[in-house]
């Protein structure tokens, strides 16, 4: 089947603008016409007509189930289309439908990929010797593959655990061990789905850098991606909507379709959300997804404004962030959780002194400890973000909060009940609710509305209940036209979003959460911000892991996690201070963009903007200096921030 003529390719250009660049030389990769049906009959790609050139990165974005993830198996030679052709490395893999099963197996000796879930391409129990799986399959000489084994292990920068089992990794960890691999088998072409869905802020970034090596090197990289601030290094934006290619061009042409861009699931970058918010707050600058572009222009139409007085300022630091005023954080070092005086409510968790380490111990960390000496504690009805670097103990903490582990030392109590008590744990197994980073796990039914009802059933609910439970749920997460699929043939995101169903389905009083919106697409990330905040305003505790600083920063407490410990802990404004980005940044983590931002402004001289911490507080605080320089007057007293 040929490109459905409702596709808009590159059509910026039509306006005037310059057509699609294409880097020299013969695509290492091409489809024409490729459309592919799973056995269910629903058109996973339909007619894609797409190349990848040498030292090309091409950035590939679309909504949970748009097709991403099945475009990056048949771009590696992983699935095999009904119709089309394919050529891969310069071998016809596909021809009128049929296939060359030669080919594929040339093709797919240069061509690397990382998978969405790093467990899925982990075949070793050592990390080295899983970084050599590959080139020694190559029938590498021995000398060679070590070279390229400590190259690619100090690049991901796992160079103190080679000599660790990769089950014991946490989940970014995993996911650098698996682009290692795939990097040692020096490709022609990688495709990266997902790369940096489990990584800290240093991580994501330095899968960035690896891209930018990689590209001078002249390797073709397909990178899938639900961070439309990734997209803006890329050479080339493709959007895929239903199996279609909807949108193509460089990253300008193709975000400057703003609305279509937002009808497919998407969003603008940070850039071109912020131009067009302080477009329509009335500040002088146009719509941009270049960020030096942007400071520049806030810069030139904040010129000549007097800088805001203490008593001016203290708005735009408080009165977005829920009239909280920044302060320091709590201290750069562990602290015991605050004392409770006698007849204080029983928080719903309470971790104090806890430390736990793995009998096999990983290297890099002291005494394989994974949590030392940690107190913390998520009072009834609250919100808590824990954030923190790959490996600094987060999941560990949630499996011993949920009572599936239980501490080497300290106590946890959830709702008064100590984890460590056997007959205890069943309780708070029937009153915690956990989502899993990795929520294939806890999926195992034939259909998605049988896995929703699996804990409602187990708590011994009538059918009725459990199937009104059921709908509610899952028409809450966005899944009730897939109650009769089966959950294994969702897509990431959508599998993240059934395990949740399956537990707001048992209306737990406190819901854990790992990583919750990793692998979910823009629209899914506003969605499930919405469920949580409504799960949140019934009185449910929400505890939840996050890499990112802009989610926890929405949380009304924030604890940060630093190789084992607690490093800081207090309200997002006391956490995500100015006097905490070193430490934050030496810790793997970073500001949240909106308070980055206003300092970046600041340096441009455009001070007094306070500290935002959300995008719409930064766009006011704009506005109003921006308001004062056009009247040459201070900045507005008592503005919202």
């Amino acid at each position: 089947m040929g490109t459905s003529p409702s596709q808009v390719r590159t059509a910026p250009c039509a306006a005037g603008r310059r057509p699609v660049p294409r880097k020299g030389g013969e695509p290492l990769l091409s489809l024409r016409g490729v459309t592919l049906r799973y056995d269910s009959g629903v058109r996973a790609l339909d007619g894609v007509d797409l190349d990848v050139f040498p030292a090309e990165r091409l950035c590939v974005l679309g909504a949970n189930g748009s097709g991403k993830s099945t475009l990056g198996s048949v771009l590696c030679g992983l699935l095999a289309p009904d119709e089309g052709e394919v050529t891969l490395l310069g071998e016809r893999v596909l021809a009128d439908g049929r296939v060359d099963f030669d080919a594929y197996r040339r093709a797919r000796r240069g061509i690397g990929l990382v998978f969405q879930n790093p467990d899925d391409q982990i075949v070793t129990t050592v990390v080295e010797e899983d970084v050599a799986f590959g080139p020694e399959n190559l029938g590498l000489d021995p000398e060679e593959i070590g070279r390229r084994v400590r190259r690619e292990i100090r690049r991901v920068a796992l160079d103190d655990y080679a000599k660790a089992d990769p089950t014991l990794l946490s989940g970014g960890q995993k996911q650098r061990l698996a682009i290692a691999g795939a990097l040692a088998m020096e490709p022609r072409a990688i495709v990266f789905d997902e790369p940096a869905a489990l990584l800290d802020v240093r991580g994501r970034r330095s899968i960035l850098e690896v891209m930018g090596e990689l590209r001078e090197s002249g390797i073709g990289m397909v990178h899938i991606t639900h961070y439309m601030d990734e997209a803006l290094s890329a050479d080339r934006v493709v959007v895929l909507d239903h199996g279609r290619v909807r949108l193509e061009g460089t990253p300008e042409e193709v975000f400057a379709h703003a609305d279509h861009i937002r009808d497919l699931g998407l969003e603008e970058p940070f850039p071109a959300r912020l131009s067009g918010r302080l477009a329509e707050l009335g500040v002088g600058v146009g719509w941009t997804c270049d960020p030096q572009e942007l400071a520049a222009s806030v810069a030139a139409v904040c010129a000549h404004a007097p800088a805001p007085g203490e008593k001016d300022a203290g708005p735009a630091t408080a009165a977005g962030e829920g009239g909280r005023q920044a302060a320091p954080a709590e201290g750069l070092c562990p602290t015991p959780a605050p004392a409770r005086g006698a007849g204080a409510e029983e928080p719903a968790v309470l971790v104090d002194h806890v430390s736990y380490g793995y009998a096999d111990g990983i290297a890099g960390t002291p005494a394989g400890s994974a949590l030392d000496d940690v107190s913390l504690e998520a009072l009834r009805g609250e919100s808590v973000a824990i954030v923190g670097q790959t490996g600094s103990g987060k999941s560990t903490l949630l499996r011993l909060v949920c009572a599936l582990d239980t501490p080497d030392a300290g106590t946890i109590r959830v709702d008064g009940l100590d984890t460590a008590d056997k007959r205890s744990r069943r309780l708070i197994h029937g009153r915690i609710g956990y989502v899993m980073q990795f929520p294939e796990r806890q999926l195992f039914a034939e259909t998605v509305a049988q896995d929703v009802a699996y804990g409602p059933t187990n708590l011994g609910l009538a059918a009725g209940e459990v199937s009104r439970r059921v709908a509610e749920a899952l028409a809450l997460v966005g899944l009730a036209d897939k109650a009769d699929d089966s959950p294994f043939e969702l897509s990431g995101g959508q599998q993240r979003l059934c395990a949740l169903a399956g537990i707001l389905a048992m209306r737990p009083e406190t819901i854990v959460l790992d990583e919750p919106s990793a692998g979910l697409d823009p629209r899914g990330r506003i969605e499930l911000e919405s469920i949580l905040d409504d799960v949140h305003a019934r009185g449910a505790t929400v505890v939840r892991v996050t890499h990112s600083m802009e989610e926890a920063a929405e949380a009304e407490r924030v604890v940060v996690l630093d190789r084992s410990r607690v490093l800081m802990r207090g309200t997002p404004a006391e956490v995500f201070s100015p006097e905490n980005g070193r430490a934050l940044a030496e810790a793997g983590l970073g500001l949240p963009l909106p308070l980055r931002w206003a300092l970046r402004l600041g340096e441009l001289g455009v001070d007094g903007l306070g500290r935002p911490l959300t995008t719409e507080a930064l766009a006011r605080a704009v506005a109003r200096r921006a308001g004062a320089a056009r009247t040459g007057g201070g900045a507005a007293k008592g503005g919202e921030a």
